[in-house]
């Protein structure tokens, strides 16, 4: 599955950066744009909001809630690969964004960057520039820089094994023959224990190559129904890191229509 997209190396231009959405960001909060800037103290308190002040006291299980959580949506850089079945997951990345007022305007270790909050959860969103096959240069840089748990490295991506605009979220797996999540395995040593949210593209219609089929646009009807699966993968994703896993499995595994209301 999908084993002759590009593997071509970093481009020199980076992606426009999302628009805000219709929430702002807190001014005053200690956002870097580079990372070479920061000492390693400032590493772990980077998402603190203004004010904060620590405690000696502070517990382990505190700290650890602390931590960011990094989305990052997979996909390839530039026109040709824009609005395609392949991007996904930098689509959604994209939505993640505008919902929640997060400005995508920095290059930091081969992707296109934000950092923000969702509720009073801190996010950091990452749309790797490395092309999909080699996603995991990007996203095992990030999560070494900034001593990202696993369990708090949350990967969306396009899936020909699930219907159409279907999500699945699961804790933990293989690549399942994607060489975006082939490559992100590997960059973290070949472990598997991290979520991902899986977003279904289909299968190719009669003997049209996969490689061709997942590089094609979205129809009119597929569009509106991508858009409300995007918007239902939002609120997982909402549910997922301000309460946890298991509450966000079970309203993606929740059967919703396109007059749901959320």
């Amino acid at each position: 599955m999908y084993n002759n997209i590009s593997t071509a190396l970093l481009p020199r231009s980076s992606s426009a950066a999302a628009s805000f959405g219709r929430r702002r960001l807190l001014s005053g909060t200690p956002f870097s744009n580079s990372p070479s800037n920061l000492g390693k103290k400032n590493r772990n308190c980077l998402f603190r909001r203004p004010g904060f002040k620590s405690m000696a006291s502070i517990s382990t299980e505190a700290e650890e809630k602390q931590k960011p959580w990094l989305l990052v949506g997979l996909g390839n850089p530039g026109k040709r690969y824009s609005g395609t079945r392949h991007n996904v997951g930098f689509e959604f990345v994209d939505f993640i964004a505008e919902s929640e007022g997060i400005s995508m305007s920095t290059v930091s270790f081969k992707s296109v960057f934000g950092k923000g909050f969702i509720g009073d959860v801190p996010v950091m969103l990452a749309k790797p520039q490395t092309f999909m096959n080699v996603s995991g240069e990007s996203v095992g840089s990030l999560v070494s820089y900034y001593k990202i748990p696993l369990k708090q490295v949350l990967v969306m991506f396009d899936d020909m094994d699930l219907p159409f605009a279907k999500l699945r979220l699961l804790p933990k797996g293989g690549h399942g023959g994607h060489n975006g999540m082939r490559s992100i395995i590997s960059h973290f040593k070949g472990s598997q224990d991290f979520p991902r949210l899986r977003i279904g593209i289909g299968r190719p219609p009669g003997k049209m190559d996969p490689a061709s089929f997942v590089l094609r646009p979205f129809n009119k009807d597929e569009r509106q129904e991508l858009d409300f699966t995007l918007q239902n993968g939002l609120e997982a994703v909402r549910i997922l890191v301000q309460d946890n896993f298991n509450k966000s499995a079970t309203f993606v595994n929740t059967p919703k229509s396109l007059g749901t209301t959320l």
